[in-house]
């Protein structure tokens, strides 16, 4: 399909970086082809009937952007039924893997690597160093730049998490102009105000609307980054996903990682838990895609938005079928 490579496998643990680079071949796929239809998977809604259904060649001809994420939480049957598609991969269809690159899945991995997949790594920022980068790397991306001393002090405010700094570097960009310093980051990140945005995001899953509410207005008053906290209520509901919903012989510490908090919030996250529903716990989901949409660009009241989403996640919680 034009420049696209018709195999990539993505490998890293990092969500963030391994979203943007499937971003990347779908934005790609699509200024080959407008029209190219995407299916993106997670492996529990992987069976062999949609792998045949979704790389079958079409009757009318559309492209097609195939992507298959944690390829190494796949069953050995749907692994067979991928590895069996590596050797004989139709022509019009672009097949993303996106996999953690541990040794669970390995074989799918090397199977990839035998086909002539391109392999993009997506290496985690471990180190002090690497993460200074990626701030500085999120201002280059916007044409901007940051100050040695401000990056370290965003870090510094902000945290490890990579969602929540790429989202502080998004709001820094889109509110202030020239060379950031670190005045502007202080003025942005005053103590540690955004961790109230956790507080939003812990009162609207447990469904108690009025504190939610009251939480979210005393955050926006103090300053606190709208993306922040949305980023917060994205944190809540994914971590809610996993909860409600945890794959089976999964062990706690596993859990936690996959939730992306400490093990000892586990227990939280259970409690959140109940009363939600997978229908509820999928719209939730929606409305924080839709609500950084809209405070990143689409609408123009971030406090409106923020307000909406809290309103439409509290109900969620409570919704049947």
């Amino acid at each position: 399909m034009g420049s696209v490579s018709l195999l990539s496998v993505i490998v890293g643990e990092e969500e963030l970086l391994v979203d943007r680079a499937v971003a990347e071949i779908v934005a790609a796929a699509r200024a080959d082809d407008p029209e190219v239809d995407v299916h993106d998977l997670v492996p529990s809604q992987v069976t062999a009937g949609t792998l045949v259904e979704v790389t079958s060649p079409s009757l009318f001809g559309e492209r097609r952007v195939v992507v298959l994420r944690s390829a190494q939480d796949f069953t050995k049957d749907i692994a067979a039924e991928v590895t069996a598609y590596l050797n004989a991969p139709a022509d019009d269809v672009v097949l993303v893997l996106t996999h953690a690159g541990g040794a669970k899945g390995k074989a799918l991995l090397e199977a990839a690597k035998k086909a002539g997949a391109q392999r993009i790594d997506c290496p985690k920022p471990t180190k002090a160093a690497e993460r200074l980068q990626f701030v500085k790397g999120e201002f280059q991306r916007a044409g901007r730049q940051i100050t040695q001393d401000a990056a370290q002090a965003l870090l510094d405010a902000v945290g490890n998490d990579l969602r929540e700094l790429a989202a502080a570097c998004t709001q820094l960009v889109a509110d202030t102009e020239g060379r950031v310093g670190t005045e502007t980051v202080a003025r942005y990140h005053t103590g540690k105000a955004e961790a109230s945005g956790f507080t939003v995001a812990d009162r609207a899953v447990e469904g108690k609307l009025g504190e939610a509410l009251e939480q979210l207005r005393w955050s926006l008053t103090v300053g606190t980054a709208p993306v922040l906290i949305n980023s917060a209520l994205a944190g809540a509901v994914r971590g809610l996903a996993v909860a409600a919903q945890p794959p089976r012989g999964m062990s706690d510490a596993d859990l936690a990682k996959r939730a992306k908090v400490p093990p000892w919030k586990l227990r939280t996250l259970r409690q959140q838990a109940r009363g939600w529903t997978p229908q509820g716990v999928a719209r939730a989901l929606e409305v924080v895609a839709e609500t950084d949409a809209l405070i990143k660009g689409a609408g123009r009241d971030p406090g409106y938005a923020l307000e909406r989403a809290v309103i439409e996640i509290a109900a969620a919680r409570n919704q049947r079928g």
